[in-house]
């Protein structure tokens, strides 16, 4: 049997000018630094641990279910156990408007007792609920996991048979656009679930969900442009720079904003007109798929918007600040909304030709209207009047 000296001897604090091994990564002195010399209380709960074992001794804390939520029942409804059941339950349903708790323990659990104990967690900074939450925030997340495809089996990729080369080489680009923009819509929201605490897990799980989504958003674009022999083509500098907005907005809610109620917002009827334009079946079956998945995004974005201007302490500053970053914001995403490697391929499309690309451009300033008229839809549905601040024209600035 191992003694239990021989595991404990070396858990006393390194001294500090021993860190200077030339052949440990300087990352890696730092960290075993912290853990020996600052962090010492996992050491303390481990030689407890030890101890006990030690004596041959049961400790049986964990069944003593004073001042735990024992007995309180969850009833399933008719499309079984969901968050919402869950929450109907006080005991485990009771969300904070601002959470205290900066470590890994669930909310409902008997974290109370060990708090003491527990590690503070300093990355988990994101602590108010009116930052994360929107009231559909569970059902979308039952939907995400019901309505999930697969790219590689779920599209009938035998049936493609490219329609013609013109219209191939837009397709080709539109897909390499799509491509592009997919992987920052999948990033941001990285950016932000290790930051948000844990009592918001229902947040956390929807925003892995739309991860997973943007991941099979750009892998089925990526198919599609390689799979009928044109490939990948031009990437897009006008949108890469909105890319970088949206991944450095300076808070959650500025930047669900700015991709999910105004960027994602775009793509998405960029998918419905997609799936009309489509000359193929897959194309089609492409642009429906993505286009539910996307209506969660910016369906979310959007109470995300309301949610977070209801709940701050002060609305009219929360609303003159959303003001000036949404002036901002609107014009980088114009930036890439004008962008020829954009609109032309649509034009193309949406004219059945490069011949009859002026035709085509005539449904591209209806699309624009769209995209414009359903930004302040949504606008208007989260209490975030834009209609006479919006800095993006109401009409496509073609000259006919």
């Amino acid at each position: 049997m191992t003694s239990v000296d021989n595991i404990v001897g070396d858990l006393a604090p390194l001294p500090t000018d021993g860190m200077s091994d030339p052949a440990i990564a300087t990352d890696t002195q730092e960290y075993i630094h912290r853990y020996r010399n600052v962090h010492q209380q996992w050491g303390e709960l481990l030689q407890t641990n030890l101890d006990r074992l030690d004596r041959g001794s049961f400790d049986l804390g964990w069944m003593d279910l004073e001042g735990s939520n024992w007995g309180t029942k969850v009833k399933p409804s008719s499309r079984g156990l969901t968050y919402t059941d869950m929450n109907r339950s006080k005991a485990y349903g009771t969300i904070p408007e601002v959470t205290e708790y900066r470590n890994f323990a669930p909310r409902g659990s008997m974290r109370d007792r060990y708090a003491d104990q527990l590690p503070v967690i300093d990355e988990y900074d994101v602590l108010a609920k009116m930052h994360v939450w929107s009231d559909n925030l569970e059902t979308l997340y039952e939907e995400a996991k019901v309505r999930q495809w697969n790219s590689t089996t779920d599209i009938p990729w035998h049936e493609l048979k490219p329609a013609s080369k013109d219209l191939e080489i837009a397709t080709c680009q539109l897909s390499t656009f799509l491509t592009e923009v997919e992987f920052v819509a999948g990033d941001f929201p990285s950016r932000w679930i290790y930051r948000i605490a844990p009592d918001f897990f229902e947040a956390k799980n929807f925003l892995v969900s739309q991860m997973m989504d943007e991941a099979r958003h750009m892998e089925v674009f990526r198919k599609r442009a390689i799979a009928g022999g044109g490939g990948l083509l031009h990437p897009s500098p006008a949108f890469e720079w909105a890319l970088k907005a949206i991944l450095e907005s300076p808070t959650h809610s500025q930047g669900t904003f700015l991709l999910n109620v105004l960027g994602e917002g775009l793509v998405l009827s960029i998918f419905r007109a997609g799936e009309f334009l489509s000359k193929t079946h897959v194309d089609k079956e492409i642009f429906r798929l993505c286009m539910q998945d996307e209506a969660r995004h910016v369906s979310y974005g959007t109470l995300e918007l309301k949610a977070y201007l209801e709940a701050a302490p002060d609305q009219q500053a929360a609303l003159t600040d959303m003001h000036a970053f949404a002036d901002l914001g609107e014009q980088i995403i114009l930036t890439a909304l004008t962008d020829p490697y954009i609109l032309e391929p649509l034009a193309v499309l949406m004219g059945d030709g490069i011949k009859h690309i002026d035709d085509g451009m005539e449904g591209v300033t209806f699309l624009w209207a769209t995209i414009v008229e359903e930004y302040l839809q949504r606008c208007d549905r989260a209490g975030f009047d834009r209609r006479e601040k919006c800095t993006i024209p109401l009409e496509y600035p073609w000259a006919a």
